[in-house]
């Protein structure tokens, strides 16, 4: 998230549920972090300047090291067009900001991401 205030609370939040995490404070940044982080996981903010979600996400899902990495896009936008256009970039999960607490740890639980 290019929101250096939002993304730091939600990482504070998911270490809180329990995640190990890393904060990237732009696509590229979260590019550059992917291989040596090596996560399960990647909550991706959508309207980022220079490098959006969708061409970051299109990116990971180009690497076949990443392509099983779930993908969870971050937006204020929600409707179902904007589902459809983070489905097609490679997100498997779209969720409106702020995020719900509850959901968040219902994605991230599967796979033992983070503690359920």
């Amino acid at each position: 998230d290019d929101n250096r205030d939002a993304a730091d609370t939600l990482g504070e939040l998911l270490r809180a549920l329990g995640a190990t995490i890393t904060v990237a404070h732009s696509g590229r940044a979260a590019l550059d972090v992917l291989d040596s982080f090596e996560p399960e996981a990647v909550l991706l903010d959508i309207g980022m300047p220079e490098m959006d979600g969708y061409e970051v996400a299109r990116h990971i899902r180009s690497t076949a090291a990443h392509r099983d990495l779930l993908l969870i896009a971050l937006t204020g936008w929600g409707q179902d067009h904007d589902q459809q256009r983070s489905r097609d970039a490679g997100f498997d999960h779209l969720i409106v900001k702020p995020p719900d607490v509850d959901k968040l740890r219902e994605l991230l639980a599967v796979g033992g991401r983070i503690p359920s």
